[in-house]
């Protein structure tokens, strides 16, 4: 009964030293930090914080996985913004009542830019399932743009 109350007390000790260590070391309470912004949706800040976490500790694997999440969910925030602001543009190319072959070739080159850059995209089962589903229905979009576009 007394070697398993003192190895109980010894698993409580070493705990505690770990949480203490956990929470004091600036390394992982930047992490930390790192981690509630990315899971807002703040990956810049996200992203930095776990840059400056990883460079206090290089073996912060917190950090590390962050600053990796991180820096995809930002590619997939680029590339929908750059859909975004492509798709206005040939909504206001398709308000004129002609379209010339100029802007014609102006939206096929806008599609194949979109549908290019969607398959450099780095896909994780971690990446937030709206930014995911949000740049696949731009991709979609804009395949079927193309295809009405060069026929």
């Amino acid at each position: 009964m007394t070697a398993k109350i003192i190895l109980f007390s010894f698993a409580i000790t070493a705990i505690l030293i770990m949480a203490i260590y956990f929470i004091s070391s600036p390394s992982y309470e930047k992490s930390i930090q790192a981690k509630y912004y990315y899971e807002i949706g703040e990956y810049k800040k996200a992203y930095s914080l776990a840059n400056e976490s990883f460079d206090l500790n290089q073996y912060n694997r917190m950090a590390s996985t962050v600053m990796a999440q991180s820096k995809i969910s930002l590619e997939y925030v680029l590339f929908i913004d750059e859909a975004k602001k492509y798709m206005n543009t040939i909504n206001e190319i398709a308000t004129n009542d002609i379209i010339s072959t100029s802007d014609k070739a102006k939206i096929k080159m806008m599609c194949e830019i979109v549908i290019g850059n969607y398959t450099k995209l780095a896909s994780s089962i971690i990446t937030d399932s709206n930014l995911t589903d949000s740049a696949s229905n731009y991709n979609a979009m804009f395949e079927k743009l193309l295809e009405k576009v060069t026929k």
